[in-house]
């Protein structure tokens, strides 16, 4: 119960049972989470005819609706620290992010001393493999673009390829983090950043997928623009702290015991 992999799926029936056995293969201890959105290619059954090969080890949530990658990673996150686990990994199903990369953003924040590790493309000896020109410019400007608005001090802000420990999570109010795409790898980080929590980003080379559609769309480039403009007003005039602090999602009850002396409830 110590590293699980959270990995969001639609559709992605080319790439799960290779994926999954790339990361298993390892033989790192890594734990699997599928959270799977009613992938009507039948993405969820094939994960499910895996259990008896990765007894323990490989897990499924199926949702109803096909409600996007930043919702399915919060709900993989809540599930994830209801059963202790203490280090946490985004990764896409698709290849673009290599599975022996695993290892070391685990080490990043075991030895290494971060509290997130961020799998960059845009540090040194971090890079891209078969990215058209356009994803190039997108992506590039949208990092320069997000530095710019926020000040966050990461260099690959939509970076998707993470490992969180369990205490930046569940320091976390994560209801308050409700964006879909790429404002939801920027709101994550910002807000790990903002509460005070180290960052490290660790080269890797980003290979775009070989099989199957990507998910990008202008909908999602439109809500990474505005939403990055969201996250720094809320951050200036928000209260934004106070707001994404699991703290403030606890509520305190005071009453009196018998003995009229003041009891104070904590519940989460």
């Amino acid at each position: 119960m110590n590293k699980i992999v959270i990995i969001p799926t639609y559709n992605e029936k080319e790439n799960i049972s290779s994926i999954l056995d790339a990361v298993f293969s390892l033989n790192q201890g890594y734990h699997v989470l599928v959270v799977d959105d009613n992938s009507p290619d039948g993405t969820g059954a094939i994960v499910s005819n895996l259990f008896s090969k990765y007894p323990g080890q490989l897990f499924l949530e199926e949702r109803i609706c096909k409600c996007g990658l930043g919702t399915a990673y919060i709900h993989g996150f809540k599930w994830s620290l209801n059963r202790g686990y203490q280090y946490i990994f985004e990764m896409d199903a698709d290849f673009s992010h290599n599975p022996n990369d695993l290892e070391r953003l685990y080490l990043a924040c075991k030895e290494g001393g971060a509290d997130v590790a961020v799998g960059s493309r845009y540090v040194e000896g971090g890079k891209i493999l078969n990215w058209p020109l356009d994803r190039h410019l997108y992506s590039r400007g949208g990092a320069i673009y997000t530095k710019l608005i926020t000040w966050l001090p990461v260099k690959d802000p939509t970076a998707g390829f993470v490992c969180y420990t369990s205490k930046v999570l569940d320091s976390i109010n994560l209801d308050e983090i409700n964006f879909i795409g790429y404002a939801f790898q920027i709101a994550m980080k910002f807000t790990a950043w903002k509460l005070g929590f180290k960052i490290k980003e660790v080269p890797i080379t980003f290979q775009d997928r070989l099989i199957g559609v990507s998910k990008m769309s202008g909908k999602i480039l439109k809500e990474g623009m505005f939403g990055v403009l969201k996250i720094q007003w809320q951050s200036l005039f928000g209260n934004y702290h106070k707001r994404v602090s699991s703290n403030s999602a606890k509520i305190i009850e005071a009453k009196f015991s018998p003995e009229k002396k003041m009891i104070a409830k904590v519940i989460k």
